[in-house]
């Protein structure tokens, strides 16, 4: 009998064997994605569990859909819904253009309070790669969520706002910036409640799936005050909260001025064969350029909004782009998940039955991960994982490899779905 997913008084969800899963079918190619991927959740859920567990969805509107037939592009009702069930999961949405809604997806996670955008990223093999070495590739994205830039505290060159803000800044703050009259500005938020949050979750992650590392990326060199704080609340939280389980490059560091450098790095080494996890930090851009000569050395990376939109779709490149790249928004307290396909609604290709769904396919697998519905999501992985070694693929990979053979979106999950049967 149907059911809703609810958080226990232990932090822990709980999951009945029928639980209600509102979804969004997203715009532009979403109907043609989702339609072929639920049938794989679906075929995944009733192999691994001999029918005694089923999903039952429920459609909630947003995007264009929901602007056609209500005249809103995010309904009240859609939020609720969510709200309600707490785990679901939706195809690409429209940003509308002019004014209203920035983003349907940034009104989601705000709304949600959905502090952690997760990416997990990893190469498949056969998918076709621009780097020589995709498979080492292996990482965990947490990207805070709610602050940063995409707080929205923004405003134009020339209104009242500007000029008042830059009043402000001169007079008040005293700072040394000659606004001109065509500045438009943006304010950067991060706190120290939403950092903490975000960090204390990567390395709960990283506790959790016996990862290695966590590594902080920052640009706290030149803003020191927001990038700064990050990875110095974030080696706070380490220490201070996970001191048994953590060791920190700053604790290094300050081995390294009491001790010399040799007493640190056996400190280190010793750690590591204890198998601490270690907590180390690194600048936003030295990071995208090791993330190309040594992305062995990285596994849990967590970071700010922006640098986080940038870094996941660049590790998403290097495994195959964004097409196969998973995501979800979570909030770990409440227990609220939204998951994603990332990638864009490609509205010239919709209704072609033409597009790859593994983006919303590895999307779905990290739901029912949460959800510790684990061999389902195996399941997936492992058939969708033989279908691309097998070169049977949709046109993005087709064009790029060579005596693979063409399958439409449908037949692609097809595929699949023999694999899992």
């Amino acid at each position: 009998m149907s059911a809703k997913i609810t958080m226990g008084e232990n932090g822990v969800l709980q999951v009945p064997s029928e639980p209600v899963i509102p979804f969004i079918i997203g715009d532009g190619i979403g109907p043609d994605l989702w339609r072929a991927s639920v049938r794989v959740f679906d075929a995944a859920v009733a192999k691994c569990y001999d029918g005694k567990r089923k999903i039952i969805w429920k459609e909630v509107l947003a995007g264009e859909k929901a602007f056609n037939e209500t005249g809103n592009w995010l309904p009240e009702e859609t939020l609720s819904v969510f709200r309600e069930y707490l785990v679901g999961i939706k195809g690409p949405l429209t940003t509308p253009i002019g004014g209203g809604i920035r983003s349907l997806n940034v009104a989601l996670r705000k709304e949600l309070d959905l502090y952690v955008c997760l990416r997990p990223t990893k190469w498949y093999e056969g998918v076709p790669s621009p780097v020589k070495r995709p498979e080492q590739v292996d990482m965990v994205v947490f990207r805070e969520n709610t602050e940063d830039i995409y707080a929205g505290i923004e405003f134009a060159e020339g209104t009242p706002e500007v000029r008042a803000l830059a009043r402000f800044l001169n007079e008040d703050l005293h700072v040394d910036y000659d606004f001109s009259s065509s500045t438009g500005m943006g304010i950067k938020i991060a706190s120290e409640e939403g950092c903490k949050r975000l960090i204390r979750s990567a390395i709960e992650h990283a506790i959790q799936h016996q990862r290695p590392s966590v590594t902080i990326v920052h640009k706290g060199n030149i803003m020191k005050f927001t990038e700064g704080a990050f990875k110095q609340w974030g080696f706070e939280v380490a220490e201070q909260e996970f001191g048994d389980y953590t060791y920190t490059w700053g604790q290094w560091e300050r081995t390294k001025e009491s001790k010399g450098q040799e007493a640190a790095n056996q400190e280190q080494k010793e750690a590591e064969q204890a198998g601490k996890i270690i907590v180390k930090d690194i600048i936003a851009d030295n990071f995208l350029q090791q993330i190309l000569l040594d992305p062995k050395s990285y596994s849990v990376i967590a970071t700010m909004n922006l640098n986080g939109d940038y870094i996941s779709d660049a590790l998403a490149a290097m495994v195959g782009g964004i097409g196969i790249a998973p995501g979800a928004n979570i909030n770990y307290k409440t227990g609220h998940a939204i998951f994603e396909a990332t990638h864009g609604t490609a509205p010239r290709f919709a209704n072609t039955d033409t597009m790859n769904p593994s983006s919303i396919l590895l999307s779905g697998v990290m739901m029912l991960e949460y959800m510790g519905w684990q061999e389902a999501a195996d399941a997936i992985v492992s058939a969708l994982s033989a279908t691309i070694k097998d070169k049977t693929v949709t046109v993005d990979f087709y064009n790029l490899m060579e005596d693979a053979t063409l399958l439409k979106t449908s037949e692609f999950a097809d595929r699949i779905i023999e694999k899992i049967l």
